[in-house]
């Protein structure tokens, strides 16, 4: 496994090494030693999965305070573009955001730590995603941005118009109104 760092301190873009041969392939995706040696100690204690078909962005998510989770995520089935957002107030890259392509053909993961803003958009006609991640679903803790908060600068490559998402995504609050870390 490459761990390949980002412009965001943290956040990190996992290769795999893939065997394959007439048989199809093989790919180790998870091995805590490498992980701890990398990126450093973080316990996930919880896998998820969402199935989601083309246009569908969800997001921008994150948990607030000692509820904050990390996640590593992965796409198994389909592509996504995958955006983390620094809410750390505190921080240089305060409000920037990393993006990346996941696949099922890349296999690429992105570690996103604690107290960023999670989302993604589905680029193929159908995705299966996965995350593991380091606490508790907290209903009470929920928060989020504004997928398209001009602040933050993120170009998806979709027309807004043909966006889906939730209800309650598109009542999210802008950056400079969000609850931050």
């Amino acid at each position: 496994m490459e761990y390949q760092k980002t412009d965001i301190e943290g956040v990190y873009l996992l290769k795999p090494k893939v065997f394959g041969d007439a048989r199809g392939y093989f790919v180790e995706t998870w091995k805590q030693s490498d992980f701890d040696e990398h990126v450093g100690k973080v316990t996930f204690i919880q896998d998820n999965e969402s199935k989601s078909s083309r246009g569908v962005l969800r997001g921008l998510h994150y948990q607030k305070g000692e509820w904050s989770q990390a996640k590593l995520v992965r796409v198994i089935k389909g592509r996504v573009l995958d955006v983390a957002v620094d809410i750390r107030k505190d921080s240089p890259t305060f409000g920037k955001h990393v993006m990346a392509e996941l696949s099922d053909e890349n296999k690429y993961q992105l570690f996103i730590p604690r107290c960023f803003a999670h989302g993604f958009l589905v680029l193929s006609d159908e995705a299966i995603f996965t995350y593991k991640v380091d606490n508790v679903y907290a209903p009470q803790a929920e928060a989020g941005i504004r997928w398209n908060d001009p602040e933050l600068g993120i170009e998806w490559p979709i027309d807004p118009a043909e966006v889906l998402t939730s209800e309650k995504d598109l009542k999210q609050p802008l950056l400079k109104d969000a609850w931050l870390f």
